[in-house]
C-alpha cells in the first residue's frame, strides 16, 4: 500500500474538481485528484457537451424543413440516426484532451485512476493508495435519478449514461420526465423524425415561470411532440418488443424505447462518508456557505453538494474554495447571481426569482418590465421574432431575468454580469448595443422599465415645457 501525503486532495475529475486541481497545481499546491471512470464525469461525456451535439444534428435537419420561407426550396432531410450519433461522439472527441489524464499531470497533478473511500477523517483509499490530505475535495458528481416504478427494472431503459451509445433510430421513444433533460432529447429526437411522447408527473418544465414554459412547449407542440402532463407513472411493461407505461390516471403510453429522465441523485454511496464525519441530506453532502463539510478539512462542491446541478456552479464554486484553501481567505458562495438555461429551441433561461418568487418576496416594492422579442428587428429578418423577456426590479435593480425565445442562453449573460455585480438598470439601460443584434432585447427592456418615468411622468413634461420656453 503506497502511502501518499499532499496539500489538495480532490475526488473526481469532472467539471468542478478538474477546476480545483488546476488552479491548486499551476498556484503551487501538491495536488492528487482521483477519477475512477471517465475524465470529465457527466458533462462532456453524458450530459451537456453529447445533448447539445445531438440537438445540433435536430437543429440542421429541422432547418431544411423550414428553408422556403428564405426563397430556398423546403426538402425533407434523410436522416442517418448512427451518423447523428457518430457525431457527438466527435464532438465529446475534440473536447476530450481539455480534460484529460496528460493535460492536468502537465499542471503537476497526479491522476490516480481509482475511486476513493475515507478510512478516517484526514485519509482517503484510492486502490493501492492511501492518502493524506491537507484539505479534500469531494467532486463526484451526480448520476440519473431512477424512480422505483414498478416492472421498471424488467424493461430496457436508456438513461443519459447510455443515451447517446444508441445507434438504432427509435421509432416511438418514451420520455418519462418533463425537465430540462427530457424536453431538449425530446426536440433533438422529433426533429431527427422519431415519434416522441413526454410523460411529465406534473407540470413540464415546471420549475420556470408558466408564462415562459409556455412559449417552449407551445413551439415543442407544434412540432409534434406530445406532451403528457399531470401523468404519473404507474407501471412499466414489455411485450413483444413494445414498452407500456400506465399512469395513475389510467392512461397508457406505448413506444419502442424508453428513457429515463427524472432527476439526479447525489454520487456518495461509495465514499464512506460516516467515516470521514461528514453529514448528508436527501440531495447530497451537507455543506456551509463557504462550501465545506461537516469534516473542517472536506470540502464538497457541484452536484454532490446537492444544490443547483450545472456545470457551470461546480466551476464557480471551485473558485470560491480555492480562495479558501490555498489563500485562507473567507469565501463564501453566492446563488442569486447564478444563472442557468435549457437548450431546446426556443431557448429558455433564468436567473435570479422568477416573477412569482419575487412579487411573493417583495410585493409592492416590485416592478415587473416586458420587451417582446416580435419587435427584434434582427430576429424579423431571420423569421424567427417570437419569445419575451421579463425584469424583475427593486429600487432599480434587477432580482431576476426570465427569457424565453431565441438565443435566451447568450442573452442571460450580460444579466449574470449585472447580478453579480450588482448593478442597476440605468448600467444597462445606459450601453449601447450594435445594430442590429439579438443583444438589442436586454437594452430593450431596460428602456421599458425607464419609460414610464419619463414619458408618462406629468412632471417631467412640466420641466421640458419651461426649458423649452425659456431656452435661448
Amino acid at each position: 500500500m503506497e502511502q501518499i501525503k499532499t496539500d489538495v486532495l480532490v475526488i473526481g475529475a469532472g467539471s468542478g474538481g478538474l477546476s480545483v486541481a488546476a488552479g491548486a497545481a499551476q498556484m503551487g499546491a501538491n495536488v492528487v485528484l482521483l477519477e475512477g471512470h471517465k475524465m470529465g464525469g457527466d458533462c462532456l461525456n453524458f450530459g451537456c457537451v453529447p445533448s447539445k451535439a445531438l440537438l445540433a444534428s435536430g437543429k440542421a435537419a429541422h432547418g431544411q424543413t423550414k428553408a422556403g420561407v428564405f426563397g430556398v426550396a423546403d426538402q425533407a432531410p434523410q436522416v442517418d440516426y448512427a451518423a447523428a450519433k457518430a457525431h457527438v461522439k466527435d464532438v465529446i472527441a475534440q473536447i476530450e484532451p481539455m480534460d484529460s489524464q496528460e493535460r492536468f499531470e502537465g499542471f503537476g497533478v497526479r491522476v490516480i485512476r481509482e475511486f476513493g473511500h475515507f478510512v478516517s477523517p484526514r485519509v482517503v483509499q484510492a486502490g493501492d493508495h492511501q492518502i493524506t490530505a491537507r484539505r479534500v475535495v469531494i467532486a463526484t458528481g451526480s448520476r440519473p435519478f431512477v424512480p422505483p416504478i414498478p416492472g421498471l427494472d424488467d424493461v430496457p431503459y436508456l438513461t443519459n449514461e447510455t443515451l447517446f451509445d444508441l445507434t438504432e433510430t427509435p421509432e416511438h421513444l418514451l420520455i418519462i420526465g418533463g425537465g430540462p433533460i427530457g424536453m431538449e432529447m425530446a426536440q433533438a429526437h422529433v426533429r431527427l423524425g422519431i415519434k416522441v411522447t413526454v410523460i411529465e408527473g406534473a407540470k413540464a418544465l415546471g420549475r420556470d415561470d408558466p408564462e415562459m414554459a409556455a412559449i417552449v412547449l407551445d413551439r415543442l407542440r407544434s412540432e409534434g411532440v406530445e406532451i403528457a402532463e399531470d401523468a404519473m407513472a404507474k407501471s412499466v411493461s414489455e411485450a413483444d418488443g413494445v414498452i407500456s407505461v400506465e399512469t395513475l390516471d389510467g392512461r397508457s403510453f406505448a413506444g419502442s424505447h424508453l428513457l429515463v429522465a427524472v432527476g439526479r441523485k447525489a454520487n456518495t454511496a461509495q465514499l464512506n462518508l460516516k467515516a470521514a464525519e461528514i453529514e448528508t441530506h436527501k440531495t447530497g453532502i451537507t455543506v456551509d456557505a463557504a462550501m465545506k463539510t461537516t469534516n473542517r478539512r472536506v470540502y464538497a462542491i457541484g452536484d454532490v453538494a446537492g444544490g443547483a446541478q450545472f456545470t457551470h456552479v461546480a466551476g464557480y464554486q471551485a473558485g470560491v474554495i480555492i480562495r479558501s484553501m490555498l489563500f485562507g481567505l473567507p469565501a463564501k458562495a453566492r446563488t442569486d447571481h447564478i444563472p442557468y438555461a435549457t437548450y431546446t429551441d426556443p431557448e429558455l433561461a433564468q436567473i435570479g426569482l422568477t416573477e412569482a418568487q419575487a412579487r411573493a418576496q417583495y410585493g409592492d416594492k416590485l416592478t415587473v418590465t416586458r420587451f417582446e422579442s416580435h419587435h427584434n428587428d434582427r430576429l424579423i429578418a431571420e423569421r424567427n421574432a417570437y419569445g419575451l423577456i421579463k425584469a424583475m426590479v427593486v429600487k432599480g435593480r434587477p432580482v431576476g431575468v426570465s427569457i424565453a425565445g431565441p438565443h435566451a442562453g447568450e442573452l442571460i449573460n450580460l444579466w449574470a454580469l449585472v447580478m453579480a455585480n450588482k448593478l442597476k438598470m440605468s448600467a444597462v439601460a445606459g450601453m449601447v448595443s450594435p445594430y442590429p443584434t439579438v443583444g438589442e432585447i436586454n437594452k430593450r427592456v431596460a428602456g421599458a422599465y425607464f419609460s414610464p418615468q419619463l414619458f408618462d411622468n406629468p412632471r417631467v413634461k412640466q420641466v421640458v415645457g419651461f426649458v423649452q420656453r425659456w431656452l435661448p
